[in-house]
């Protein structure tokens, strides 16, 4: 602390000096340009919770070497020194180091042979409602075992591997990870919980109001949360028969504010209409036994959703998928979110039984290597949870298991006009309804 109240003078009498001399010179434009760099990177090491924040990326060295636009330097300048302050003042009452973690850390994570039997304690975190985080994380366990069972049945083979681990601030997870099936070349299924506080910025890469959940926060405050979701991918070898992704959760921040959110979607390679009917139709029959108005809300939320904007293309074909949900009694959504989590396998293990043996060529593989390709690009630049996941810190294994291990880009690729695969690319392109 000495160290830093040094460093508070210091920085004080150097932006007096700095600025008049800014005024007077090109020269002490320049020079302050370089003292700049070198009292952000001091800080980084004497601000405490600075760090994170004040690193200066690969792709941004530029600025430093004055080429980058008097905007971009004085923006960055404003929020380093806006994170020293925050860092170093007393929160709603408390100190900088009684608050939430100014970052869960990429090494926070410890490997348990066993997870506990419940990650989450009541009295961490934001207050809330801890009775339906104990309940939602119970509800999440239950489906992991089963839908893991199932599909080692279905493939026959291989066995999931269990991680475990835990964050001495509370919360962990457990990934479930098949790989080199039979039936599937890598199948992965998530549980975490997650206690911490994210940028805003993360807060808005969680739900559709991100703005609206940060309403009333200084900028640049973080959001003290708790998350608790559990997500699957699971990447066929068969190309007739699709990848399937879920991702149910529950999300808690700072003042009581509480959502859930997910959904179930399909990826296929090849279309086959009755295998889409039966997928929508199940989760349509688990919409309506909750709200009528569900499935065709959902349904066309998960059409937009999942668009690859820089292709002008769907991921697949949909499903459901819903965020920001809390229009009712947290009662009714969870039974909404155990019924839809429960009904993964009814509609996506029939798809499989019926396909995981039919013949195929290397051309239809080599297709459903590019389509696992665009698979790539939607989850690494517009997932929500990807996002999520690595502007909070979070293991970096489960993150990226929705990735397949094989994919392929080819070069201005076409399908021939007339073609299953240039038929499959107009479903893509244009929404369809299936029941």
């Amino acid at each position: 602390k000495d160290i830093q109240s040094v460093f508070a003078f210091v920085s004080h009498v150097f932006w007096i000096r700095a600025v008049k001399f800014y005024n007077c010179t090109n020269i002490g434009r320049s020079t302050m340009k370089l003292s700049s760099a070198v009292l952000f990177a001091i800080s980084a090491v004497t601000a405490k919770g600075f760090a994170p924040i004040a690193t200066v990326p690969t792709s941004r060295v530029g600025s430093l070497q004055g080429t980058a636009s008097p905007t971009v330097e004085k923006e960055s300048f404003q929020r380093s020194l806006l994170a020293a302050q925050l860092a170093n003042k007393k929160t709603n009452g408390k100190k900088a180091e009684d608050a939430p973690p100014v970052n869960i850390g990429w090494d926070s994570h410890k490997p348990v042979d066993k997870a506990p039997d419940s990650l989450v304690r009541p009295g961490d975190g934001p207050d809330g409602n801890y009775p339906m985080r104990a309940r939602f994380e119970q509800m999440i366990r239950e489906a992991q075992i089963s839908i893991t069972d199932a599909i080692e049945k279905i493939d026959g083979k291989a066995k999931f591997q269990e991680d475990s681990w835990i964050r001495a601030n509370g919360g962990g997870g457990m990934s479930r990870v098949l790989k080199d099936g039979a039936v599937w070349e890598k199948a992965g299924v998530n549980l975490s919980v997650v206690y911490g506080s994210m940028p805003q910025e993360a807060l808005q890469a969680a739900t559709e109001r991100g703005v609206d959940r940060a309403k009333g926060m200084a900028p640049g405050e973080r959001v003290p949360f708790f998350a608790c979701g559990l997500s699957c991918v699971m990447h066929p070898r068969n190309p007739h028969c699709p990848t399937m992704h879920f991702n149910y959760r529950y999300f808690e921040t700072d003042g009581g504010v509480w959502w859930f959110g997910g959904g179930t979607d399909i990826t296929p390679a090849y279309l086959n209409e009755d295998d889409m009917r039966h997928f929508h139709g199940t989760y349509k029959e688990v919409c309506d036994r909750h709200d009528p108005e569900f499935y065709p809300k959902f349904k066309a939320w998960a059409d937009k959703y999942f668009v690859i904007s820089h292709r002008n293309e769907t991921r697949g074909l949909g499903g459901i998928f819903f965020d920001d949900l809390n229009d009712r009694e947290p009662e009714k959504l969870f039974e909404f979110a155990k019924d839809a989590v429960n009904s993964v396998v009814p509609a996506y293990g029939p798809i499989i039984e019926a396909h995981k043996d039919d013949p195929f060529t290397e051309q239809q593989k080599q297709w459903q290597l590019m389509r696992r390709g665009r698979y790539v690009e939607f989850n690494l630049v517009y997932d929500r949870g990807t996002v999520f996941g690595l502007k909070t810190g979070g293991r970096i294994e489960s993150i990226l298991m929705s990735l397949p291990e094989t994919a392929r880009w080819e070069y201005d690729h076409h399908p021939e006009p007339g073609s299953p695969e240039a038929d499959i690319m107009d479903a893509f392109k244009h929404a369809r309804e299936w029941v």
